[in-house]
């Protein structure tokens, strides 16, 4: 599942800077490298393998389980629902900031020290917002897991919000905005939801604007952090090297200080704007590059999972998929063409995107359009309806290869209000999907008629749509 999520993921340091301190510094610093390792070679087992225990602390703070002992390290997943839908306007951009602050010095340790501790500890850590919730993502080796929970702790019942260390990742987030100015992707993203959802919270930029950024106070930050952070937002999952005792234990340590309820602002369910639309933005760069979408089904719907795996067959399977094989394949004319479901708390949309050449933008969203239209009317054939099926059930195991990515999988289910048994369920559930139940999920969903496009590029063929 594509969510758009904020523009740094974790701390200020770069990969590149991390490897350079490994290098120079010996053994001590490759602790992470060591612990890397083990992610990669941990939990590889079957997803219908994997024993999922529900664990309840005496706080009665919930999580899931999944125990490996095979290798000692452990992950740790955890959002709060929230995101940026609850930046206040005028602070656009306040969710991605505390995301980039909660590592930048906690309780009575500066931000200088805190970074420090991580590295000594071979600790990862770093969060990340959506439109929807706010996430965390923690990796410790096992002999350092109390002093590592104790930073991470920290990090979210005690975050400083330091004036110095504000400025500097405001700094650096402002840099990152002029960058995403020049990035056709970006704009065309950005542009592309504020069309479909207008003044809504989903219409608004995740990572801000030069002015709402500059606006943000170090008071904001600790706002948002008291009305979003507690414990019955709270989702956690659990991987690897820890008992459900130990798990109970760290639980409470960590999270049980927070508030019963957070003060969230209501935000209303919406579907993106219909009727269709399309907006250039007009920028000098070789090729073009669009965004097409409309509304979807919600995750929840009956329908949702046979959506899914049309939208496998039309443009979610790389070179095996429709679009890839009629705007690539056949006629050249863009490196890369596809489609993905992305459901949201409040809306869900069907959306994709092509780069080509400034020469070939109406060709290839008219070819978009028209094999979108063929897959409504016609349905898929019966070969690359079972293909998509066979692909998707096949892979599944692929989602849980590592001990993050089985966390990320099952935080996903977890905030979707699914069970742990949905992981046994979900290929039966798609291996009874039927072709007739593809054809008539493909008129439901494929309204090209309400299709909105972003462009951005010198489209050189006249293309419908007001310029920006």
């Amino acid at each position: 599942m594509t969510t758009r999520t904020s523009s740094r993921k974790s701390s200020p340091r770069t990969l590149a800077r991390e490897q350079d301190r490994i290098a120079g510094y010996g053994l001590a610093y490759a602790l992470p490298l060591i612990l890397a390792a083990l992610l990669f070679l941990s939990f590889n087992q079957p997803a219908a393998a994997m024993k999922i225990q529900t664990v309840k602390s005496p706080g009665g703070i919930e999580a899931w389980l999944v125990e490996d002992h095979s290798n000692p390290m452990m992950a740790l997943r955890f959002s709060f629902e929230g995101g940026s839908a609850q930046d206040p306007a005028g602070k656009e951009g306040l969710a991605n900031f505390v995301s980039s602050m909660l590592d930048e010095g906690a309780g009575d340790i500066d931000a200088a020290a805190f970074q420090e501790k991580l590295e000594d500890l071979a600790v990862r850590l770093s969060f990340s917002d959506t439109q929807d919730a706010f996430y965390g993502n923690f990796e410790t080796l096992t002999a350092n897991r109390n002093e590592a929970a104790e930073l991470l702790r920290l990090a979210i019942n005690s975050p400083t919000f330091e004036k110095d260390a504000a400025e500097r990742i405001r700094a650096q987030i402002l840099a990152s905005l002029v960058y995403a100015a020049k990035d056709p992707d970006r704009v065309a993203s950005n542009e592309w939801y504020a069309l479909a959802f207008g003044g809504h919270a989903y219409g608004r930029p995740t990572s801000g604007t030069d002015a709402s950024v500059k606006a943000i106070s170090t008071e904001d930050l600790a706002d948002y952090h008291k009305r979003v952070f507690a414990r019955s937002n709270l989702r956690v999952v659990a991987v690897g090297d820890i008992s459900a005792a130990e798990l109970s234990a760290l639980l409470d340590k960590v999270f049980g200080a927070l508030p019963e309820k957070p003060d969230l602002v209501p935000v209303s369910k919406i579907e993106p704007a219909t009727g269709g639309k399309t907006k250039i933005i007009e920028m000098d760069v070789p090729q073009s590059v669009a965004m097409f979408g409309f509304g979807a089904m919600p995750r929840k719907d009956p329908d949702f999972l046979t959506a899914f795996v049309l939208n496998q067959l039309i443009g979610g399977g790389g070179f095996a998929s429709r679009l890839m094989e009629e705007v690539r394949e056949k006629r050249g004319l863009a490196y890369s063409v596809y489609s993905y479901l992305q459901p949201m708390r409040n809306a869900s949309i069907f959306s994709g995107g092509v780069a080509t050449r400034n020469d070939a933008v109406q060709t290839s969203i008219d070819l978009i359009r028209q094999e979108l239209q063929k897959v409504a009317t016609d349905g898929p054939n019966e070969t690359e309806f079972e293909n998509a099926k066979s692909y998707l059930t096949g892979s599944y195991a692929l989602r849980f290869d590592t001990n993050v990515k089985i966390a990320t999988q099952l935080l996903g289910l977890m905030e979707e209000g699914y069970g742990p048994d949905y992981v046994e369920k979900r290929n039966a559930l798609i291996e009874a999907i039927t072709l007739e139940d593809a054809k008539r999920v493909a008129k439901r969903l494929l309204t090209t008629n309400d299709m909105i496009v972003t462009i951005v590029g010198k489209p050189e063929t006249p293309v419908a749509g007001s310029k920006g």
